[in-house]
């Protein structure tokens, strides 16, 4: 795997494109023009390190085509995957919010297409559009949100498990 951020730049996406997916939703034709003229699209290739877990960054990326992982390392240093990336995902939304070392490392499967969001990017349209960034800001509160949904499930879930262990183990001594 590759240890440095893509380099490649590639054509920008379409509004269209970018219409249907879930970061940019509700915003209007103008802004998603903007988007596309403002915003740097990158190309990785399989195997290629989008970033590693404890870099330090102020970006974030959308998957345009291909397909990614997500990958973190456990306390004894082995890396399990996480998540599965394809097209309309985005992630490194965590280093805009709480400016905070990234938390995991992204790697491509397939070659993609990733639209880079910058924290300077993301200034700009604070200043431009407010109302546009309040919505993009309010659709990645809204998927950190269906992500923590799903990250209690699975805790609950082992949960279960660990004390129904428990307590079978416990009625058979």
């Amino acid at each position: 795997m590759s240890h440095d951020p893509p380099k490649r730049l590639s054509n920008p996406p379409t509004v269209d494109a970018l219409r249907d997916i879930g970061l940019f939703g509700a915003l209007s034709d103008d802004v998603l023009e903007y988007l596309v003229q403002a915003l740097p699209v990158v190309l990785v290739g399989p195997g290629d390190a989008v970033f590693r877990e404890g870099d330090q960054a102020r970006e974030m990326f959308v998957v345009l085509d291909g397909e990614c992982e997500v990958l973190k390392r456990g306390k004894r240093g082995v890396e399990a995957r996480v998540a599965l990336l394809g097209p309309g995902d985005w992630f490194g939304e965590m280093s805009i919010l709480d400016v905070q070392p990234r938390s995991a490392t992204v790697v491509a499967l397939a070659p993609s297409r990733l639209l880079r969001i910058g924290a300077e990017g993301l200034d700009q349209l604070y200043r431009r559009d407010l109302k546009a960034y309040s919505l993009i800001v309010l659709n990645i509160a809204r998927e950190l949100s269906r992500r923590l949904r799903v990250a209690d499930g699975l805790i609950a879930d082992i949960m279960a498990n660990v004390l129904d262990e428990y307590v079978s183990s416990s009625r058979r001594r």
